[in-house]
């Protein structure tokens, strides 16, 4: 990422005020998903919402982002909902790779799209671990640079083979992939629905 698109992510953190716990799209609805409690990996922090989300409800979790500004905002925030000891904040470049090591009972990664670190996602997963993975998308919307192309998600987790993917979903502009990592001495993962 270049400094152009850190100072960028920067002036729109800064232009916003202090957010409110939330979580994932992916999850919305299907909450029973969650893992009890562990270790968890937000990728893309932005403001730590979701990261704060998920240490209200006992995960110790990673939040990465490369814009300075906004982990400060997710300091705010899990400082004023009590749990900043839960939640552990890392600015990095992404496009170097996960600046973190696994292996993580959760992985969410909302609203960033990069291809070349999909594979990285998946095996930061623990055995039994859940991927949760929410990107824009050219279905129903225009296509762009940041925007997977229809299917994106299900060939690239699908390829991946130790994957059970539970759902996957595009429309509306987004693209929605769930998927558990085999636990290990188990049958290889069935394909759910796309």
């Amino acid at each position: 990422m270049s400094g152009a698109d850190r100072a960028r992510w920067d002036a729109r953190h800064a232009a916003v005020g202090l957010g409110a716990p939330m979580p994932p799209d992916g999850l919305r609805g299907r909450e029973s998903l969650l893992p009890a409690a562990g270790r968890a990996l937000d990728v893309a922090c932005g403001r730590g919402a979701i990261a704060v989300w998920l240490a209200q409800r006992g995960f110790t979790v990673d939040a990465v982002d490369v814009s300075g500004v906004g982990l400060e905002s997710a300091r705010a925030l899990a400082e004023s909902a009590g749990v900043a000891e839960a939640v552990r904040l890392v600015e990095a470049d992404l496009d170097g790779g996960l600046p973190v090591d696994g292996p993580y009972d959760l992985v969410v990664c909302q609203r960033f799209r990069a291809p070349a670190l999909y594979p990285a996602l998946a095996d930061a997963l623990a055995p039994g671990g859940l991927l949760v993975v929410t990107v824009l998308s050219e279905v129903d919307d225009e296509p762009g640079e940041f925007r997977a192309v229809p299917g994106e998600l299900a060939a690239a987790f699908g390829a991946l083979g130790a994957l059970d993917v539970l759902a996957h979903e595009e429309g509306d502009g987004a693209a929605t992939l769930l998927a558990v990592r085999a636990p290990l001495g188990s049958p290889p993962p069935r394909r759910g629905p796309s």
